[in-house]
């Protein structure tokens, strides 16, 4: 079964979730596109709800797909958030933001009853670290913050886009890259990297994630609550 197969069968299940009436944070990346997808085809059958984007990307999906969509000052509550995840641990903790969205995913998360992350089997890790750790800066404070990652053991390196022009997310932020190798106390480099000025996010998701959905070579795995 390829990647591609495994994302869409975790997508599959998740959406089964999803319930008339509800308000949905609606993911960033491939996994969490697959999702918005069969999402729109049953928005299409009738199916009524609303999504919050975490994304400027994910806005264009679901508005092309006929899902109505609403900002965070529109809804008063989030029911349930499905996103995708760069890693994840035995303990459900994640590594997000290869895609650059991680701020508006957490912010999302974080207003959200509950979170299904979905991925494919290769995102499961015994530990966390292969994944560069992606920590979005003010402009203005990557040349300080550089050396400060560095310093906390890391290999840092601001990303580029697809052109070589330094990427910029949403939000008008830039993002380093962290290459640490295995993370062996993520709570611990969490509360760190949360602290120091200039930061503006990391992408350390740490007791956000509900339920995890495994697209794999036999069938979908279901870890945490159901």
């Amino acid at each position: 079964m390829t990647e591609d197969e495994q994302k869409r069968m975790a997508a599959e299940a998740a959406v089964t979730y999803v319930e008339d009436g509800m308000v949905l944070g609606l993911g960033t990346g491939s996994c969490a596109a697959k999702m918005v997808d069969l999402l729109g085809i049953r928005v299409q059958a009738g199916l009524k709800v609303i999504g919050v984007p975490t994304s400027d990307a994910t806005a264009k999906q679901a508005a092309e797909l006929g899902i109505e969509i609403a900002s965070l000052d529109q809804v008063k509550i989030i029911d349930l958030t499905i996103d995708g995840t760069d890693e994840v641990d035995p303990q459900r903790r994640l590594i997000k933001g290869g895609g650059g969205a991680h701020l508006r995913e957490k912010i999302v998360a974080s207003l959200s009853d509950r979170m299904i992350v979905i991925a494919e089997a290769k995102k499961r890790v015994s530990q966390l670290g292969a994944f560069k750790l992606p920590v979005e800066v003010v402009r203005f404070s990557a040349p300080a913050l550089m050396p400060k990652m560095q310093a906390l053991g890391s290999t840092p390196s601001l990303r580029q886009d697809g052109g070589g022009a330094l990427f910029i997310t949403d939000e008008g932020n830039y993002i380093i890259d962290c290459n640490f190798g295995i993370i062996t106390d993520p709570e611990s480099l969490a509360l760190t990297l949360s602290t120091m000025p200039g930061v503006v996010e990391h992408g350390l998701f740490i007791d956000y994630a509900d339920t995890i959905i495994i697209g794999t070579d036999n069938g979908v795995e279901i870890i945490g609550a159901t």
